[in-house]
């Protein structure tokens, strides 16, 4: 009864500190650790079951990395794309190798070092994504690549935590087991193999109850973890490769999502457990490093993005949004040190550095996150040395268009074909160098530019042209067009794009002749197709060869947008 009476008293502080958090605009995971310093013996002392929410943080971890396992599918380095993969994997080894240095520089060891390397170079996937969602920026350029970004790191974490865990005692070459690797890699493939050929199968026998699909995602989550725990590897391995094994079933979105209470309960502990472990001892050293470090990583880390995204031919301001989204630390950072603890490479120490350097930036990178498109204008004039001199115009600016269509995306793939339809004299502005490569392939008229830049916008025919059309959900870039489209050509009919009633009303006021709501006008169409079509089975078939036809053709285009899991 005692553990029950000590985990309802931390549960309960734990709530209290994320209330204030959350009045701040902080992360929640914020106010877990500093729940965990609150009470751990330096100030409440109320942790006294300390083994038994080792246990509870670790099951919270498995199944972390399971869920995060059901949304890496094979197919997840080709949905990244290749800004995400170069700039991912660019972003991880400058970071390490630059963490690496500073952490020579500051006297820690070459194992320490190693570690804190590693540490620094992974940035939070809860905190990004929500933080996205909360913006509505998750279908924008630099969110969808900062999306990308996370499964990169995500990969690359499944092959660290394996090498980790193929080492034996002191890390050295001496001590990595080759046996282990390659048992690892056998094992892995055999559960590939199993997932591909097995585990369909039996998805579909236990997705006839709920409940059982629920007990079966727990038993093989947890049991894989502990099966590769018992043969010698970490338990994070196992739980990553049930995750993948199932993330190839029709059921992995349903499994996710039913799991994902019991992660949050679970991983709630291990960041309590974290924050109660911290060591305050010699918190005066450890201050001075951990600045440091947190200054590497809210100002180093954007600069390593920007100049590799500048390098790929985008935008200063794609990169500069891009940038901040990887200005902390990760849960991964933290659950790599534990691991590091735990098979004795680190001391109780370095977790209580790298913890203080995840509580800076974690909370620094929120309000930088949060604000990133108002502080854009304050230093816009400073950031063109991040963006290429010559950046290539797939398209010249004629004399005169009849009709401009302002970011080519699934929305603007319909656009498009309507404007041909009638006959129009299109041109295609986009900021995506990638886009813009892949119109030219098809012929298509268009121009690499970044309509929030006011000389880019003065360039175009603006006065000439009947027909302006954005599918950019950006509110204040509709803004922006709305005014110098109406300033120079008071005729022009302005077809705008908005996320909520309040802004679509605000375009409106502005000079809009309609502004698109996609959320409103899909229930719209139901409705309108349901009134012509009634229950006419022959005309629903009619409407479904013709969705299918148009669904392969941009598909062939290029128009394929997968859905990315919110982990």
């Amino acid at each position: 009864m005692e553990i029950f009476i000590e985990l309802s008293v931390i549960i309960c502080i734990t709530v209290l500190i994320a209330g204030i958090m959350r009045l701040l605009k902080q992360p929640l995971i914020i106010g877990y650790i500093l729940a965990g310093i609150i009470v751990s013996p330096y100030f409440l002392n109320i942790v006294q079951s300390t083994e038994t929410l080792k246990v509870f943080s670790q099951i919270g971890i498995a199944l972390l990395l399971f869920i995060i396992g059901l949304s890496l599918s094979p197919k997840v380095i080709k949905e990244v794309g290749k800004v995400s993969l170069i700039t991912g994997m660019g972003q991880i080894i400058f970071t390490s190798l630059f963490g690496f240095l500073i952490s020579r520089l500051l006297g820690f060891s070459v194992i320490i070092s190693l570690y804190i390397g590693l540490a620094l170079a992974f940035s939070s996937t809860i905190i990004i994504m929500k933080l996205l969602s909360d913006k509505k920026d998750m279908e924008k350029l630099y969110g969808k690549i900062s999306i990308g970004f996370l499964l990169v790191q995500d990969l690359v974490v499944i092959i660290i935590l394996m090498i980790i865990s193929s080492f034996s005692g002191n890390l050295s070459l001496e001590n990595l087991s080759l046996g282990n690797i390659l048992s690892g890699i056998f094992l892995i493939g055999a559960f590939i193999l199993i997932s591909i050929y097995v585990l369909p199968s039996l998805s579909k026998f236990f997705a006839k109850s709920q409940e059982f699909l629920f007990l079966f995602s727990i038993a093989w989550g947890l049991g894989l973890a502990a099966l590769f725990y018992h043969l010698g590897f970490s338990m994070e391995i196992g739980a990553l490769v049930a995750g993948i094994a199932l993330s190839m079933s029709p059921y992995h979105y349903e499994i996710s999502s039913k799991m994902r209470p019991l992660r949050d309960f679970f991983i709630i502990l291990f960041f309590i457990l974290l924050g109660s472990q911290m060591v305050f001892g010699n918190i005066g050293q450890l201050i001075f490093p951990a600045i440091i470090f947190s200054l590497f990583i809210l100002i180093g880390n954007p600069l390593i993005v920007m100049t590799l995204m500048g390098l790929l031919g985008y935008k200063k301001k794609i990169g500069f949004q891009a940038g901040f989204t990887v200005a902390q630390i990760s849960e991964f950072s933290l659950i790599l040190i534990a691991l590091g603890v735990s098979v004795g490479h680190l001391t109780n120490e370095i977790l209580s550095l790298v913890t203080l350097v995840g509580l800076i930036t974690i909370s620094g990178s929120t309000y930088l996150m949060l604000y990133s498109g108002k502080m854009y204008p304050y230093f816009s004039k400073y950031l063109s040395v991040f963006e290429r001199k010559e950046i290539k115009k797939d398209g010249k600016i004629k004399k005169k268009y009849e009709a401009i269509l302002f970011g080519y995306n699934r929305i603007g793939f319909s656009v498009l074909m309507s404007l041909k339809k009638i006959k129009k004299n299109y041109l295609v502005v986009d900021f995506n160098p990638d886009t813009i490569s892949d119109l030219t392939k098809f012929r298509i008229p268009c121009l690499y530019g970044d309509i929030d830049d006011m000389e880019f916008l003065a360039e175009l025919p603006l006065e000439k042209i009947q027909l302006a059309i954005s599918t950019i959900p950006d509110f204040e870039t509709n803004f922006l067009l709305i005014e110098s489209v109406r300033i120079v050509n008071p005729k022009a009919i302005i077809i705008v794009r908005a996320h909520s009633i309040e802004d679509a009303l605000k375009l409106y006021r502005k000079g809009a002749s309609y502004v698109l709501t996609p959320h409103f006008l899909g229930g719209e169409y139901i409705a309108k197709m349901v009134k012509e079509l009634d229950t006419d089975k022959k005309e629903y078939k009619e409407e479904k060869e013709k969705h299918i036809k148009t669904l392969k053709k941009m598909l062939a285009r290029g128009q394929e947008h997968p859905e990315v899991e919110k982990n």
